[in-house]
């Protein structure tokens, strides 16, 4: 257990000021201990206040901020915060040939406040974290953490670009930027944790803590059970390694950690010019405006917590310490970016960072850092591995063949808005034009399209299968690259794309404009809902309907929403037998199975063809 430090103000830990100055706003008690944000500043000055009033609002008991090198008032401003008692400041006195962060994180680890903490997290200035789950508090999102038996939270980060503003402004950070990445996009994926901290076995990290040495084979990882940031649980590894999540542990309803790194053009002037905590050379450059000025998708869910942050900032204000050192922070700012802006430099800097946001999100580039000792990761994962190997057969992860999941996995679940307009690159895969739109397209399948790969055993073989005059239907055509390629390229072939998504029948749209496939008399999207839910009870007839109108030869499947009783009282009842039935990863990854399907298409008639199988398809012939 963490070790206590009493004082007269029973479990507090205080310094000599801490509190001394007389305050009607008070640390938040609660019932889950001492819950603790660490964190480092340089020159934060304009944003401070509002980093404190919102993390103060979602219940942290205490916020501790390292300092170094400050010029604008952001130690005295956590001087102050400290003597009212809201905040913990430290000097982060940096040796010789380190960096700041780590410096602040060696102090951090042996300091009496972080020792007597419950519940811990690092993260920075730039990042303010929005708790979706329950009202939206620390307390709710570490209390269902414990109902399901978790003991620590990875929180992914998302995005949040410029939104195209330039200009300096005194708004909140949260309130100016409301566009970010899409959800899906995998270069934004860094983590913070929060966990159920002890000094006896953690060591403090940027992202994560590490499990100290002499404890790695110990039962102790064992008691480490952390969820990812929709409450799911982490995969093993993670305790080990790790820094971003990963496709599989990637979530974001419960809580997300708002990353908003880059502000406004002149925010970002300032900052290029003031330096960053980890004194990387040259690090607010182009290519990392272009990687953090993410813009695609409107996101607002942090306003929840705008009520109460603004009643804490008033507050705050309301101490004339406070006050004056906030409007001099913020008229220090301004002057030394009107300076800045008599500049030949800041015309050059605007051009730059405007052409860097038109570089479509498909061309961004984002190296990861290297691994500081690859054979130590290898032989964690090893143990990670072998750990694994060890538990009973009933809890170990099984992979079926194929893996439906895995190939479906193209389009990002749920409503997409593509009201942003945003720069997006159109790829050549089999000489078809995909947008590479990151709102539709979940990573992997963005992946494939930039490397000129999508549905490519598909878009080989199916063409293959169909003779002049035939007819083909795909029922959930999604984007319609099958269909377009198909109508391009067997132009004796009728060729019908059902969908009823909107956004994917938008890109599906622009896919057919920009390859000119809007003259191909061949070619037909219909756009009519594919059932209603009082359908599915019986045999819907949207469905039905649509094999004798389309005169259907080849079924193509692969809409998510159909089972198998609809495909199988759909081909019952239809007066039209297609010869071919292929049902696609995407709709075998959704309300299908393998083995069902496969029988209900044998009752009917059906038996797998006698051309080699397709691995991301099931295809039966009619007997």
């Amino acid at each position: 257990m963490a070790e206590r430090h009493q004082d007269n103000h029973g479990d507090r830990i205080v310094t000599d000021d801490f509190g001394t100055a007389d305050f009607p706003l008070k640390q938040h008690v609660s019932p889950h201990g001492r819950v603790t944000a660490v964190s480092m500043m340089k020159d934060e000055g304009p944003f401070v206040l509002e980093w404190i009033a919102h993390h103060l609002a979602l219940g942290f008991t205490d916020l501790l901020v390292y300092t170094n090198d400050c010029t604008d008032g952001t130690d005295a401003m956590l001087i102050r915060l400290q003597q009212l008692g809201l905040a913990h400041h430290r000097r982060n006195d940096i040796p010789e040939g380190m960096r700041p962060q780590p410096s602040a994180l060696k102090y951090a680890q042996k300091d009496p406040l972080v020792r007597a903490s419950d519940w811990l997290i690092v993260f920075d200035a730039d990042e303010f974290l929005c708790i979706k789950h329950g009202d939206g508090s620390v307390d709710g999102l570490i209390s269902s953490t414990k109902q399901v038996g978790g003991n620590g939270v990875v929180i992914t980060w998302r995005t949040f670009g410029s939104a195209g503003v330039q200009h300096w402004s005194r708004d909140p950070v949260t309130e100016q930027y409301q566009y970010a990445a899409p959800a899906m996009w995998n270069k934004g994926w860094g983590v913070k944790t929060l966990f159920q901290f002890d000094p006896e076995f953690w060591v403090l990290g940027i992202h994560r803590p590490k499990i100290k040495n002499k404890h790695l084979k110990t039962s102790f990882p064992d008691s480490v059970n952390w969820l990812n940031g929709s409450g799911l649980p982490m995969e093993d590894y993670f305790k080990f390694r790790g820094w971003r999540s990963i496709v599989r542990t990637v979530g974001y309803d419960w809580a997300q950690m708002n990353h908003y790194a880059v502000k406004s053009i002149d925010s970002y002037a300032i900052r290029k010019f003031r330096g960053n905590v980890n004194n990387k050379k040259d690090k607010y450059n182009a290519d990392y405006w272009a990687l953090q000025d993410r813009n695609e998708v409107f996101d607002d869910s942090i306003l929840r917590h705008r009520d109460r942050r603004d009643q804490i900032m008033a507050q705050l204000l309301k101490d004339p310490v406070l006050h004056q050192l906030h409007h001099a922070a913020l008229t220090l700012a301004e002057a030394r970016l009107t300076e800045f802006k008599n500049s030949d430099a800041y015309a050059a800097l605007v051009d730059g960072l405007k052409a860097a946001s038109d570089v479509p999100i498909t061309q961004v580039v984002a190296k990861p850092p290297k691994p500081r000792d690859p054979a130590q990761i290898a032989a964690l994962m090893s143990e990670v591995e072998a750990q694994r190997n060890r538990r009973p057969k009933s809890e170990r992860r099984h992979k079926t063949h194929p893996d439906w999941g895995a190939l479906g996995d193209i389009y990002v679940a749920g409503d997409v808005d593509l009201s942003q307009n945003i720069a997006i690159d159109h790829v050549s895969n089999h000489d078809l034009k995909i947008p590479a739109d990151p709102r539709v397209f979940r990573p992997a399948a963005l992946q494939m399209i930039v490397e000129g790969k999508f549905e490519r055993n598909a878009a080989r073989r199916i063409p293959k299968l169909l003779q002049p005059g035939m007819s083909y239907l795909e029922v959930g055509a999604g984007v319609g690259f099958l269909a377009g390629l198909i109508a391009r390229d067997c132009p004796d072939v009728q060729v019908t794309a059902q969908e009823d998504s909107p956004a994917l029948l938008q890109i599906a749209r622009q896919l057919r404009e920009i390859n000119g496939l809007t003259s191909c008399p061949n070619y037909q999207i219909l756009t009519s809902p594919l059932f209603t839910p009082q359908d599915r009870a019986s045999a819907d007839p949207a469905f039905t309907h649509l094999l004798p109108a389309s005169g259907c030869n080849m079924l193509v499947v692969n809409d998510p929403r159909i089972d198998c009783d609809m495909l199988a009282r759909t081909l019952s009842r239809t007066t039209v037998k297609p010869a071919v039935v292929l049902l696609g990863a995407r709709a075998m990854a959704g309300a299908l199975n393998e083995a069902s399907a496969t029988a209900a298409l044998t009752n009917l008639g059906y038996g797998h063809s006698a051309e080699p199988p397709l691995t991301t398809a099931l295809l039966m012939t009619r007997e």
